[in-house]
């Protein structure tokens, strides 16, 4: 097959086969956008001239506007006629073979069938070289091999999920975007530079915090740098490279080379420096300060010890090559409207139609729907809800009329929609809702719409008629090529929850998804019918504005949208524009912002605005939007607002165009913020109509060029993969992207975590099912532990693997005689592992908490909020001293959780001196502090620490509205450091006892916790002031990024968490950061806050004494003993 390939290439073909000269240049490639173009082609065919050894070819005149599906089948066509082989040709049909074309020395593959000719990259190419013939090579479609089959189920066993299974797809968008995404990884992995990428750096840059410049000496540090088991101290400025600091440590070494065991012919350039027992390199051409180590050993006021070493070899990164061609850099693209529209044009030479010529409304025929098992209700009476939808946009919606619930419900009715074929947009899905509800009792004659009319729209479970929504599913109306859909489709819907209490407001991403139900043995199955055309209607990628009859008068409107805003409208303007992005707008409000959408693009912040007031479904609205975004340079000028552009990647956009522009300003993200907004991004995906997009580009581009960010995001999409069926198919064409350029060793890593991560679950679930009842954990239940573990251990040859929470780490053997299970209902298990690194210098375990039957992925979005605050913080100077523990979902509500060092419980602390009692006496935290800092020196450093680590958890929860907080996940080290831990109740949503809401005050400020601190009673210590005014600054700086934290928080409320369900529950940040107030009122409402925890403190204590007494285990594991 290489040896044919090499045909196609960019040199001037030699035609085999006689054609006129002058028809050759009658019309070859030409630069015109008629679609009426011939285009003169050599096609290459896969057979043999007879009697020779060269392979056959044949010109052909191919019109601009045949698709490649007729284009393929002239040529076969001219192929049988010329009787070129009839063994082949008669035999086998146009479709067993692919076409390819050489670009820039790269075979590419002309994928789409339905593509129109002249929209594709290979023209565009040779109208560049100015060839008057193109080149295209006919193969047989290759058949992958062996090793390629196995290297895809390795593939597939770390996705846990066949990417190649399409029996549960009604198109081929699947292997579509899975060929598509060859491109940019190919083009990714071109540019990669191999030492960065197998080092990958941990840097950032931000400007060094104050605080830790304080910390540095005439702007010198002290490096411990080791070899072997020998060491060598250097002071170096903070602002060397790395490579500057290697030249230093030579130059004082120069006479110790023996001593240090360092051979002689070696120089600085032949090493690299290491972080000790880290994976961690400190390496490229960023000074000292800018690596994340070195600021955390500043931070902590650690010495920083690092490992001479000999660089990694990039070899071990190698990626295995595939035996695919590269796509069409087009593929999927449609040509414009006057390319594409029948208007003026030889209707026998039409071959496919422009939607914009389709001034006929939408409709479809809704048969009938299909249902294995009724569900056990008797009197239900059933109707459809068809609705189209653009993001969150509603364009039309109709209903059928209310028939009795049977397992077969037939209608073989037509639903006429409110708006036209031309004006759907791309991305617009049709969303069919089953919705159901009680006999009506008074009965109705036939084809009378009384009760539909009565049955509320959304579903819901208020309405008179206590109607509900049992099942949906939607189906997107253009596909991936830009062809709208045809024909009859059945498709199995997705069931809605029992008892959900989702409000009318609720939005789901679930509900969201263009897959269907993979259960099509149980699942209810609709059939509907779209009109049936007999060409591809296809949506135009553009119009042409010159020659567009109507452009003048979208350029006249434009003009008027340009005219100078009215003094007293531009105050009303800048009031919509400041408002958070939780703010309504009203239809004046759209109206003012689209009569004046020029002065809207100037301004970036104004954009999110202006985009929800966009009629999508109009055609001409859009065109506008579309023109004004191309044109405008105030968003590509302005600065990164990292919360403006994920606005507009959340639910409610769904223009690609619009979401293309969002991602383009995240290319500008240090890869450090990549990290912190990843989990955010990830879920952004489900918000894209289709599986190839600028965000999963972009996601890809990342991951492939860092190790960090590609562990992660396996980790973040492995999870997906595992616990969200309606969007499986999605996350694993994106992991399999990842997974086939992330290299040889990463791969290596990848599979080792998982196979460790199976073994654990599995012992986990063996425990579970011994000791299913009880909470007591006996001598006898840790020897079976530790007696599985030693069978886990010996089974599995994994001599160490990467932490999947901390990738720097790898974890050893494990330390069984230091396991255990913890004492709660899901049997968790209590970890030790040994350090694998022979580098580290701690003496420490690495403690893994292994969890099976908890979703961990709320704890991981608090966790990362948290994160988000303690950066937000630090660009305002503070230091909260927050402890965001390692926590990661490593599938089907299983996952990890760091054991934080010297760390307990203020419950055991408090049980430790005087039992449940302990809940009452206010010295005990003192005490236990003052015990474990024996020097003055240290505890005044523990009490500080206190200080700042209560603030910064007091302002987190109670704007994250962290409920459930009692001393039982409450946590503190022994330098002092407090810290919470289960977020398991967030938003507002409080546990209750016996309908008595346990939450009294704002956060918690325990009578304990205000005695270290030096305050009893009313009095007010200087360290009680301090803190007050820590808690005041850190309050204010999260003011000032209230939409960041409405943002993140919006975009999660749409993964069906349980605690994040509406609107509403969002509107709990808003309040909680008096949204709307002045800065000295948000002041007084945070002090008064305060004093409301100073006067309850005493009714937290009553709960935490319930608490010790009847060990209420609220979704926290009690550490076992």
């Amino acid at each position: 097959m290489d040896g044919q390939q090499t045909q196609v290439s960019d040199e001037e073909p030699k035609v085999l086969r006689e054609e006129p000269r002058r028809r050759r240049r009658k019309k070859a490639i030409t630069s015109s956008g008629s679609s009426m173009d011939q285009i003169s082609v050599e096609f290459i065919l896969p057979t043999v001239v007879r009697g020779g050894s060269s392979p056959d070819s044949l010109l052909l005149e191919v019109a601009g506007n045949w698709t490649v599906e007729q284009v393929k089948a002239q040529v076969w066509l001219k192929a049988v006629t010329l009787n070129l082989c009839p063994d082949f040709y008669q035999r086998f049909s146009p479709d067993h073979c692919i076409l390819l074309y050489q670009k820039k020395g790269n075979v590419c593959e002309i994928y789409d069938k339905h593509q129109v000719f002249q929209t594709l990259d290979c023209i565009r190419y040779w109208r560049a070289l100015k060839k008057e013939v193109g080149r295209i090579q006919l193969l047989p479609r290759p058949q992958p091999s062996d090793e390629s089959l196995q290297y895809q189920r390795y593939l597939n066993y770390l996705i846990a999920y066949d990417v190649t299974d399409v029996s549960n797809v009604h198109d081929d968008e699947l292997e579509f975007t899975r060929r598509k995404l060859l491109t940019p990884r190919r083009l990714e992995l071109s540019d990669r530079d191999p030492k960065l990428y197998s080092m990958d750096p941990w840097v950032t840059r931000k400007v060094l915090p104050e605080r830790l410049l304080n910390k540095v000496s005439n702007g010198k540090i002290l490096l411990v740098i080791h070899i072997g088991t020998a060491s060598q101290t250097i002071k170096v400025s903070i602002s060397d490279t790395p490579a500057q600091v290697l030249l230093s440590f030579f130059a004082k070494t120069a006479s110790k080379k023996a001593l240090l065991r360092i051979p002689e012919d070696t120089c600085e350039a032949d090493f690299v420096l290491r972080v000790c027992g880290r994976e961690e390199y400190l390496y490229g051409d960023k000074p000292l300060q800018d690596f994340n180590w070195v600021r955390q050993c500043l931070k902590n006021g650690e010495e920083i010890h690092l490992a001479l070493e000999d660089a990694p070899d990039p070899e071990l990164d190698l990626v295995q090559k595939e035996n695919w061609a590269q796509v069409d850099d087009c593929t999927g693209v449609a040509g414009t409207h006057e390319q594409l529209t029948i208007d003026e044009k030889d209707h026998e030479r039409v071959f496919t139609i422009s939607m914009w010529d389709c001034n006929r409304k939408f409709r479809v025929k809704v048969l009938g729907i299909d249902i294995p098992s009724l569900p056990k209700v008797p009197g239900l009476i059933v109707f459809i809800e068809a609705s189209i939808f653009h993001g969150q946009q509603l364009l039309a919606q109709e209903r059928t009329s209310s028939k009795n619930f049977n397992e077969e419900v037939l209608w073989n009715c037509w639903l006429e929609f409110n708006i036209k074929i031309r004006d759907l947009p791309k991305g617009a899905r049709l969303n069919l809702q089953v919705i159901c509800g009680k006999q009506p009792l008074t009965p109705t004659s036939k084809g009378t719409l009384s009760y539909q009319d009565t049955a509320p729209s959304t579903g819901s479970h208020e309405g008179k008629t206590k109607s509900r929504l049992l099942y949906y599913v939607n189906l997107l109306l253009i596909d991936h090529r830009s062809l709208l859909r045809q024909g009859e489709f059945i498709l199995h819907m997705w069931k809605m929850p029992e008892k959900s209490e989702e409000s009318s407001s609720s939005i789901n991403a679930d509900k969201l998804t263009s897959a269907t139900n993979p259960d099509k043995a149980s699942a209810m199955a609709i059939a509907i019918l779209l009109d049936k055309y007999c060409y591809p209607v296809v949506l135009p990628k553009s119009r042409d504005v010159c020659r567009d009859g109507g452009g003048g008068g979208e350029e006249a409107e434009g003009e008027r949208g340009q005219r100078e805003m009215p003094n007293h409208l531009k105050k009303q303007f800048a009031a919509i524009v400041n408002t958070d992005p939780l703010h309504p707008l009203s239809p004046e409000d759209k109206e003012l912002l689209w009569h004046f959408r020029t002065e809207c693009m100037r301004d970036p912040r104004a954009y999110p605005k202006l985009l929800a007031s966009v009629r999508w479904g109009k055609q001409e609205d859009v065109l506008a939007t579309h023109r004004l975004l191309e044109r405008s340079s105030a968003w590509d000028s302005s600065g990164l607002d990292v919360g403006l552009a994920m606005q507009m990647l959340d639910c409610h956009y769904s223009d690609a165009q619009v979401r293309s522009m969002a991602v383009r300003k995240l290319e500008t993200l240090e890869d450090d913020d990549v990290l912190r907004y990843l989990l955010q991004l990830v879920q952004a995906v489900k918000f894209e109509p289709y599986h190839d997009s600028a965000l999963v580009r972009f996601l890809l581009k990342k991951a492939l060029r860092s190790k960090r960010i590609g562990h992660f995001l396996f980790w973040f999409l492995r999870s997906e993969i595992a616990q969200s069926m309606h969007y499986q198919q999605r996350y694993a064409v994106l992991l399999e992207a990842y997974l086939r350029g992330c290299g040889e060793e990463m791969l290596q890593d990848f599979r080792k975590q998982v196979e460790m991560t199976e073994a654990l679950q599995k012992v986990t679930r063996e425990m579970k099912a011994m000791y299913a009842d009880k909470y007591d954990i006996t001598t006898q239940v840790v020897f079976q532990l530790r007696q599985k573990l030693e069978t886990l251990q010996s089974s599995i040859s994994l001599k160490s693997f990467r932490v999947p929470y901390d990738p720097g780490l790898r974890a050893g053997a494990l330390l069984i005689e230091q396991c255990k299970v913890m004492a709660s209902k899901k049997k968790p298990l209590w970890l030790q592992f040994k350090r694998a690194d022979p580098t580290t210098l701690s003496k420490d375990p690495i403690g893994i908490i292994f969890k099976d039957g908890d979703d961990l992925r709320q704890d991981m979005l608090i966790l990362q909020i948290l994160l988000i605050m303690e950066s937000i913080w630090e660009t305002e100077s503070l230091d909260l001293c927050l402890l965001p523990y390692g926590c990661i979902s490593t599938g089907n509500r299983i996952g990890m959780i760091e054991i934080v060092k010297d760390a307990t419980t203020i419950a055991n602390i408090q049980q430790s001196v005087v039992g449940s009692t302990g809940a009452f006496k206010d010295e005990i935290l003192y005490q236990w502090l003052r015990d474990k800092c024996v020097c003055e020196d240290k505890f005044q450093q523990a009490v500080e620490k206190f200080l700042y680590s209560c603030g910064g958890y007091c302002v987190a929860t109670y704007v994250l509205g962290i409920g459930d907080r009692h001393n039982d996940n409450i946590m503190i080290t022994e330098s002092g450091n407090l810290f919470h831990i289960d977020f398991g109740h967030i938003l507002g949503n409080y546990k209750s006892f016996m309908g008595i809401s346990k939450e009294w005050v704002p956060f918690v400020l325990t009578p304990d916790f205000l005695y270290v601190m030096g305050t009893s009673g009313k009095k007010s210590s200087p360290h009680f002031l301090k803190f007050q005014d820590v808690c005041v600054k850190a309050y204010l700086a999260l003011r000032h990024h209230t939409n960041l934290l409405i943002i993140l928080f919006s975009m999660m409320l749409m993964t069906g968490m349980p605690q994040l369900t509406s609107k509403e529950d969002i509107e709990y940040i808003r309040e909680a950061l008096t949204v709307g107030r002045s800065e000295e009122e948000a002041q007084r409402h945070l002090l008064d806050q305060i004093e409301i925890c100073r006067e309850k403190g005493w009714m937290v204590q009553i709960n935490w004494f319930v608490h010790l007494v009847l060990g209420i285990k609220q979704g926290v594991e009690k550490r076992s003993t």
